[in-house]
Order: C-alpha cells, then structure tokens, then sequence
C-alpha cells in the first residue's frame, strides 16, 4: 500500500513565461488556484496523506505560505529544497528519508490528470504491493516527449524524446512504486 508521495516542484521554467524567473510555475495561478494544488488534488484522491513537495532552492518559504503543513488539507506536507534540478532519480535521493521504507508515489508538480473514473484508477495504483505502476497516454508526436515500449503489458524500455519509435505511449509526470523498485 502506498501511504507517501512526492511532489517534484522544482525546475526553471525556462519555456514560460518571464516571470518563472522570479515565482515557481508551480505558483501560478491556474484557472483559481495554484498548480501545485492540480498534482496535490492527485495524492490526495490516491489516498496518500503523507506528502514531500521537492521545490528549488529558497523557495520552500513561497509553497509553505500557500500549502503550511498540509493540515488545512488534511494532509502532512514535508518540504525539501534542491540545489538544482537533476531529474526524476534524484527525488528519490533527496526524499530517502521521507521515503524510509515505504512504498512511494511521485508526480510532477506541473501536471494536470483527468478521466472519467480516475479516482478509482488512483485508489487502485495506490494499493500496488510490487512493482511499478506508470501512467502512459497516447501521443500525436512521440519525438516531443518521454516514449515507452511495451510488451507482453510490461514496460521494456523508455526513450526520452526519441528520433524514431514504434510506440505512441508517452509517460506522464505519476508513477507509483514498490520501495524495492
């Protein structure tokens, strides 16, 4: 069962706007609220209530004035800062305490999830024992994005932004994990 998840806010924000330059995008506000909330939306209707948010550093301060400590969400919300983004595995360094021994859910902090029955998905995903579940989705132009290959229902290989594949699935920004993955 996946009882902790991790919320990757870091980042540069370099294709957006100026103004990444000065706020976190994950700050900004998206529709009436913040889009850290989007991915935060996401662990909590997985079931997940204990949270670490890996930010950039000095910025834990901005995400503690809009988040706390999570309580208003019903949630306890960690936070640890990065000396600069290094990518998905190092979440898994920074967070090795958070973590401990547990099972674990990452997300990216500027992704958005919606389906018809995702909250059942999500509740499924979150009592996965071992293994790993990774969400995929169809693209038009695999060259754009994170690629997986697939066979036999299992992940055999991922490319990141590759010049040619056979495979439209690309990876989103949820992975659910077995601690011993």
């Amino acid at each position: 069962m996946i009882k902790k998840g991790i919320i990757l806010a870091g980042g540069l924000g370099t294709r957006m706007s100026p103004i990444t330059k000065s706020v976190n995008k994950q700050l900004l506000p998206i529709y009436d609220k913040p889009l850290v909330y989007y991915p935060l939306s996401i662990l909590m209707l997985a079931g997940i209530k204990e949270i670490l948010i890996i930010v950039n550093k000095g910025q834990a301060s901005q995400f503690k004035k809009i988040l706390k400590n999570g309580e208003n969400f019903g949630v306890k919300i960690q936070y640890r800062e990065q000396k600069s983004p290094n990518g998905l595995p190092e979440a898994f360094i920074l967070g090795e305490k958070f973590i401990n021994n547990s099972n674990v859910a990452l997300i990216l902090g500027d992704n958005f999830f919606y389906a018809q029955s995702l909250t059942k998905l999500l509740q499924k995903s979150a009592k996965l024992k071992n293994g790993a579940k990774v969400f995929l989705h169809p693209v038009n132009n695999p060259k754009l994005y994170g690629i997986a290959s697939i066979k036999n229902k299992k992940i055999i290989n991922l490319k990141e932004k590759p010049k040619s594949t056979t495979s439209n699935l690309a990876v989103t920004g949820l992975y659910f994990f077995d601690k011993n993955v």
